[in-house]
């Protein structure tokens, strides 16, 4: 192996880290859900990674809560504490939630177009 192939390897860490970057670039009030977050790490059709990465989560600081499924759901049973949780810091950031599901935003979203498109 050369040092080039050394760098770009991708292993299980280095995709963890990739989106784990993602997650940390969804703005405050902003939501992304699970898939595009996998895409946007390069790792598109890994949704279900993207959450085994996050429920293996050890950094308070890490903004996981702005991950929601692709209906803008809540992944977590309802009223289980991890619900109660997101739901506490969504709405905290000034994310509309009603009845476990963000209102106002797609969970889908481009992140680009979050980012970048224009804002009413």
């Amino acid at each position: 192996m050369t040092e080039d192939t050394l760098v770009t390897e991708d292993t299980p860490t280095r995709r963890a880290e990739r989106i784990l970057a993602q997650v940390r670039a969804i703005p405050p009030g902003a939501v992304a859900g699970y898939g595009e977050v996998a895409r946007r790490a390069g790792l598109p059709g890994r949704a279900r990674l993207v959450a085994t990465i996050l429920s293996a989560n050890t950094d308070p600081s890490l903004p996981w809560h702005r991950v929601l499924r692709s209906d803008g759901r809540i992944a977590f049973p309802e009223d289980s504490p991890g619900w109660n949780e997101q739901l506490q810091r969504l709405r905290a950031e000034g994310v509309r939630v009603e009845a476990g599901r963000v209102r106002g935003q797609s969970a889908a979203a481009n992140l680009d177009s979050r980012l970048w498109g224009p804002h009413g």
